[in-house]
């Protein structure tokens, strides 16, 4: 993936109003890369995948991305009362991944508000590229799920380390 400027897929596409307050700025850090492999269960019956799995790609891969850093998800909810929820998705499918593909599911950190953080996502097919998302992400209170400041670690996020936290 190129590093540089990450751009607003659905306003190069035509897709939706994007204005200029929707553009993603620069990323904060260089992208996260996950393997995936395409299985049965992830197809309909013509062996391509079914619109609905290409999320539970990109859920892992932020998963993954959060455990890179040593953050587990299930520690967050019990010990810091904090778990994350997707508030927005913006999805751009470009081509179909198939049976058996072996896909990269990359995530890119691109911007840090006070409650919520936003990542631009890619599905990768030996570099080309599947599927486009951008996904705002909401920190919330575990016990009443109101919103919450960042946390710190991810407030400190390496701008040159895939996010990885800075000691």
């Amino acid at each position: 993936m190129k590093r540089g400027r990450v751009p607003f897929p659905f306003a190069q596409q035509g897709i939706g109003q994007a204005s200029a307050a929707e553009k993603v700025p620069d990323p904060i850090s260089g992208a996260f890369s996950f393997p995936i492999r395409v299985y049965w269960e992830d197809t309909d019956a013509g062996g391509v995948v079914y619109h609905a799995s290409y999320l539970r790609f990109l859920e892992r891969a932020r998963t993954e991305w959060l455990r890179a850093q040593g953050i587990e998800q299930q520690r967050l909810r019990e010990s810091d009362d904090l778990v994350m929820a997707v508030r927005e998705m913006r999805i751009d499918f470009l081509k179909p991944a198939r049976l058996d593909d072996a896909l990269a599911a990359t995530m890119v950190l691109c911007e840090r508000r006070r409650a919520s953080f936003l990542v631009a996502q890619e599905l990768l097919r030996d570099n080309e590229c599947l599927l486009r998302a951008q996904v705002r992400i909401a920190c919330l209170h575990a016990s009443d799920f109101r919103p919450r400041a960042l946390p710190d670690w991810l407030a400190r996020a390496d701008a040159t380390n895939h996010g990885e936290v800075r000691q």
